[in-house]
Parts: C-alpha cells; sequence; structure tokens
C-alpha cells in the first residue's frame, strides 16, 4: 500500500511584501538654474563621493536630464531628497524597478 505524498504549499507572496523589500532611488534632474560646477560640488558634500563620480553624475543631468543619486530604505530616500533641495537642486524619489 503506498503512502500519500506530503505536498508543501508554495509560499504567496504579496505585491505589499515585494514593494517594501525594493529599495527607493533618490533622481537628480536637470534645472536651468544651477551651474555645473555647483552640482558636482553638492554631490561630493552630500553623498561623500569622489570628484571624477561626482562629474559623472552632473554629466549625467546634463545630457540626459536625469541621475539616480542613491538609493535605500524610504526614510533614507526622503532625507537625501530633502537635503539635495536644501542646497537647491531639483531631486525626486521613485522605487527602483
Amino acid at each position: 500500500m503506498a503512502l500519500p505524498l506530503e505536498v508543501e504549499e508554495p509560499e504567496v507572496v504579496t505585491g505589499a511584501e515585494t514593494d517594501t523589500d525594493r529599495p527607493w532611488i533618490v533622481i537628480v534632474w536637470n534645472d536651468p538654474i544651477n551651474l555645473m560646477s555647483y552640482v558636482a560640488f553638492v554631490f561630493q558634500k552630500l553623498f561623500g563621493y569622489s570628484k571624477e563620480k561626482a562629474n559623472k553624475l552632473m554629466m549625467d543631468v546634463h545630457h540626459k536630464g536625469r541621475a539616480v543619486v542613491s538609493s535605500g530604505t524610504r526614510s533614507e530616500a526622503e532625507r537625501d531628497v530633502n537635503r539635495l533641495h536644501s542646497y537647491g537642486l531639483w531631486a525626486t524619489m521613485e522605487h527602483d524597478e
């Protein structure tokens, strides 16, 4: 006589759980106000980026219209957006894809 096999039910993951696992990204957008050198300076000051990395991100902002400058939890992204705003830069946050 064969014994019935035990079947383990698969774990169901809801959208809410996966949303909290995804990091938030902080985007700096191009604007007609701030000098490119100032934008690079702010990236170095706020995030501790090297001059080379700060300049690369600044050039992405200038040529592509935007650059992702940080990622992390929602509260970290909110903090970074607020800090960037305090330096006069246009920044937003969104879930990373």
